[in-house]
């Protein structure tokens, strides 16, 4: 069966003069076969030969085969420029000479010109191949890393409920929990994390953060930089609501309440009048 999406060994049916029509064996009907337009044809190419080709649609919606090969076939993921955007999604440029749709409602976040996005490639309902950033059900599960591991990873979703998704070295799954996922993060990103579980299934649960003894120097060192922002006195005291927290400091409670102790500790601020003032030197 000639599968639209994937690179395949065909064998070469008959010879035309716009090319040659391509089979699973020679004897092949005509509904069977597909089309290896004539430039694509090596001069030397014979009936009976194996080529191995990839299949696709032209601008008539009509398989086509290709001796090119694209960076990515059907249920891979691969990390694409995008060449331009219009009315209908943007296209990407995956090694062919037809350009690859990214529909608008597979974006996970509007992309542009110049963009990279790391995508699946999928057939859709109308027998059309099309890209996808939502990639969660097309990563890889089992990875090399192992908890306490420093991975680089990009970004893909982000779900107030779930957490951040990330794709670690562009192919592993990964999240970000949700109560760990304080900060400000944009799809698309590349950033480090440290990896913090490894689950039965193989996934990675990830930190963009260092372990607590060592994070609590950067959070105390942020939220001096934000008492100074407000010149020098916080109009709140460290039993702040956690939506004030998260709104000017990316933090969860717990780790607010460690880096203001840590603070307290160094003689670097003060707690008076249920506000939080910076100790001057």
């Amino acid at each position: 069966m000639i599968e639209l999406g994937k690179q395949q060994d065909l064998v070469v049916v008959k010879k035309v003069e716009f090319g040659v029509y391509l089979g699973e064996t020679k004897e092949a009907r005509m509904e069977e076969r597909v089309l290896l337009p004539r430039k694509q044809v090596p001069e030397d190419i014979h009936q009976g030969d194996k080529m191995k080709v990839f299949i696709y649609k032209d601008s008539s919606d009509r398989l086509i085969a290709t001796t090119k090969q694209p960076v990515l076939q059907v249920h891979q993921t691969a990390v694409l420029p995008v060449g331009q955007v219009g009315k209908i999604g943007a296209f990407l440029s995956w090694g062919l000479e037809k350009d690859l749709l990214l529909p608008y409602k597979e974006q996970t976040c509007r992309v542009k010109e110049g963009d990279d996005c790391l995508v699946a490639l999928y057939v859709d309902k109308s027998q059309r191949l099309c890209a996808t950033m939502k990639v969660y059900h097309y990563l890889k599960k089992q990875s090399p890393y192992q908890i306490g591991d420093t991975v680089k990873g990009r970004i893909y979703e982000i779900s107030e409920r779930f957490g951040v998704f990330v794709a670690v070295d562009d192919q592993y799954s990964a999240l970000i929990p949700a109560r760990e996922a304080q900060g400000d993060y944009k799809v698309g990103s590349v950033m480090e994390f440290r990896v913090t579980e490894v689950k039965e299934d193989g996934k990675l649960n990830l930190s963009s953060k260092q372990k607590a003894y060592l994070q609590i120097h950067e959070d105390a060192q942020m939220v001096l930089d934000v008492i100074d922002e407000y010149a020098g006195v916080l109009p709140f005291d460290d039993k702040v609501s956690l939506e004030v927290i998260k709104r000017e400091f990316g933090l969860s409670k717990a780790a607010f309440k460690r880096a203001v102790g840590h603070l307290m500790k160094e003689g670097k601020v003060e707690i008076v009048n249920r506000r939080i003032r910076r100790v001057q030197e």
